[in-house]
């Protein structure tokens, strides 16, 4: 079992940040989990259930296929990036992890490889004072880099930056793609980083 991954990906950390630039401030969703975090966790949908631009939970059991969002329409560098993922996509999101804030050590719900679903992270804002643990070991991502992301396990988030912190979050099916660029899902040996 593979716990990360960064993938042979890079995105443009300048064109990220354009686009980011696109997203009113009143287009941010508080997210719906508050019992796991402390501060200003939020999020803007760009691909969820029929499209709906306030829906950040990718619920598996809603009905209706995942669409692309208005927000996404107008941001032609995140349509670029998740068209770089070849193999069908569910949801995808702007996670925003304010300055001082924190998410408390959870697990999220079938979001394995192992499950037939991934969940990559890609930076667009970040700074070395923000600290992502998975079974409490740092991992370190930098803008524009593409991290698979074993979130069964236990995680937590601590934001102890001046800035926010801004991932492009991406969930998807496992197709022989996902395979063939993350080399565990096909039970290869590759390390765990």
């Amino acid at each position: 079992m593979i716990t990360s991954y960064k993938l042979p990906l890079h995105f443009d950390p300048q064109r990220l940040q354009a686009d980011l630039a696109l997203i009113a401030p009143d287009e941010w969703v508080s997210h719906f989990n508050t019992q796991i975090y402390e501060g200003d966790w939020s999020g803007v949908a760009l691909r969820s259930v029929r499209g709906a631009a306030l829906q950040l939970y990718p619920d598996p059991a809603a009905q209706g296929a995942f669409a692309d969002t208005e927000i996404l329409a107008r941001c032609a560098y995140f349509q670029e990036v998740l068209a770089a993922f070849t193999c069908e996509l569910e949801s995808a999101r702007l996670l925003k992890l304010r300055a001082g804030s924190h998410i408390r050590e959870h697990r999220d719900y079938r979001l394995a490889l192992e499950d037939g679903v991934f969940r990559i992270h890609v930076p667009v804002e970040t700074n070395p004072d923000v600290q992502f643990y998975l079974q409490d070991r740092r991992i370190e991502m930098h803008v524009g880099e593409a991290w698979y992301l074993n979130l069964n396990l236990p995680h937590r988030v601590e934001n102890h930056s001046a800035t926010d912190r801004v991932h492009l979050v991406i969930d998807g099916i496992v197709n022989d793609w996902v395979r063939s660029i993350i080399p565990a899902a096909v039970g290869d040996a590759a390390p765990a980083l």
